[in-house]
């Protein structure tokens, strides 16, 4: 392994672009990793080849993206895109995949920053073609200018929800309808948290904002629904749930759904990094520090996936994990750091004040949480909510064990798509706490990699230890 930086960085998006930056105007030499062929992460996919017209219709926010590329102008910094994380070792050796050929690296310091990934939100139809999620929507909106077909439904709960409406209404597409998920008990539980939201009230009054363009524009809002089925031959033709007390059926050609973002956790559970639950967001997330240091050392964690805040707050974040690397690489002082990180602290510090209120306003259904016996929650190994419950019946005590009983989280998405779901449905028919259940181990290849690949490695002298896979 011949490749050596002092800063290893896995994603470009805006926590790991805005650390590069400091990283590289202090020289450091930093590894970039991607696996997006351009820089920008989710959020901002797509920004340096966006054109004018489509930054308009993805709105002020996106567009505010292109503000972070000049990071990777640095001598210093190299970005590797279209790189396929797939192996990353506690003494910090990186193993990658780029273009059909494996590769690996070493550094003496890594920051993730993974971002988020989608919740699942199982329920019956859900695995039917054309079936996908909003993020899935948005990310061809964003890198092809490219529209579902019609009709088209939005179903869930979350802001991004209501985002992707109004970009779609904003790029001229007709929206059929948006069925809303969550569950009414949920303002009363979010209105304590009101205040420290209006401490920050910049999220809310752009909320307010979208969901007036999309009331203005007539589009059907179903609210508190319940009982989704997609229903269809082969292609999903129809979803039907109940709303206001009454069974509605919708006609659709396309179904957009989603059930808020959690923290994308592979790599650090990968790595055995400690993990809190957070009952709040219902997901798990590393354990860090306000400099994201983890309980490895030389490991840092920034941006949402280490806590979903958003994308400003994964910059400032990013920012002060770069500082907190110079410290401990000698380039800077500890009072140095301490001086240039007050900015950063406060934004970060200010973007968190409304964090709380959204979370429980928007904490998910039960329904998708803990889903009907028929319904499909491992979707690679077509794994339903009932055999789960079979399994624990059977003595099965965690998500675990149900890889042994039945294939639960073994497919090629390594238990992205089901390890929260499978922990929710372990929990409650055990009678337990999340916490106490646990979720997967994360074993790798993180992803899916060929033979061929691994035997393209260039394998030098030092690197006496092989990778895991």
């Amino acid at each position: 392994m011949s490749e050596r930086f002092d800063v290893a960085i896995i994603g470009a998006g805006p926590a790991g672009l805005a650390a590069a930056g400091v990283l590289g105007q202090a020289g450091c030499s930093v590894t970039l990793l991607d696996e997006q062929a351009e820089p920008g992460g989710q959020i901002y996919r797509g920004i340096g080849s966006a054109s004018g017209p489509r930054k308009s219709v993805l709105g002020a926010d996106y567009a505010a993206g292109a503000s972070l590329l000049p990071s990777l102008a640095h001598d210093s910094v190299t970005h590797i895109a279209g790189a396929t994380v797939w192996e990353v070792t506690p003494e910090r050796d990186i193993y990658y995949s780029q273009a059909g050929k494996a590769s690996g690296l070493k550094a003496e310091h890594v920051l993730v920053a993974t971002g988020a990934t989608e919740r699942p939100m199982p329920f019956p139809g859900w695995t039917l073609p054309g079936v996908m999620t909003a993020g899935a929507g948005q990310i061809l909106l964003k890198t092809a200018g490219m529209l579902p077909p019609s009709p088209c439904v939005l179903a869930g709960s979350g802001p991004l929800l209501f985002l992707i409406a109004a970009q779609y209404l904003a790029a001229g597409f007709k929206i059929d309808a948006i069925v809303e998920t969550t569950p009414r008990g949920n303002l009363a539980k979010a209105l304590p948290h009101l205040p420290g939201a209006l401490l920050n009230n910049k999220y809310l009054r752009k909320g307010l904002a979208m969901l007036a363009s999309l009331r203005k524009a007539g589009i059907p809002h179903y609210k508190a629904s319940t009982s989704l089925v997609a229903e269809g031959d082969g292609q999903v033709e129809a979803l039907k749930f109940t709303s206001g007390g009454k069974p509605h059926r919708l006609a659709c050609a396309s179904l957009l759904i989603h059930n808020g973002v959690v923290p994308n956790v592979q790599i650090s559970r990968s790595l055995n990094l400690d993990h809190a639950w957070d009952s709040l967001q219902h997901c798990w997330h590393p354990v860090t520090d306000a400099s994201g240091a983890t309980s490895l050392a030389g490991f840092r964690v920034a941006g949402d996936g280490g806590g979903i805040a958003g994308a400003e707050a994964a910059a400032h974040g990013g920012r002060l994990a770069a500082l907190a690397i110079l410290e401990d690489l000698g380039k800077i002082t500890g009072g140095e750091r301490q001086a240039r990180s007050s900015d950063d602290s406060a934004a970060l510090k200010w973007h968190g004040r409304a964090r709380p209120f959204l979370d429980a306003l928007y904490a998910p259904a039960r329904e998708f949480l803990e889903p009907a016996d028929s319904t499909i929650v491992c979707r690679c190994e077509e794994v339903t909510a009932g055999k789960i419950r079979e399994f624990v019946d059977l003595g099965c005590l965690g998500p675990n064990q149900a890889k042994s009983f039945g294939r639960a989280g073994m497919g090629p998405c390594q238990g992205r798509y089901c390890g929260l779901t499978v922990s929710s449905v372990i929990a409650a028919k055990l009678g337990k706490e999340m916490d106490e259940v646990g979720y997967y181990r994360i074993r790798p290849p993180l992803k899916p990699i060929t033979l061929r690949e691994l035997a393209s490695m260039d394998l030098d002298d030092d690197a006496d230890e092989r990778p895991a896979a």
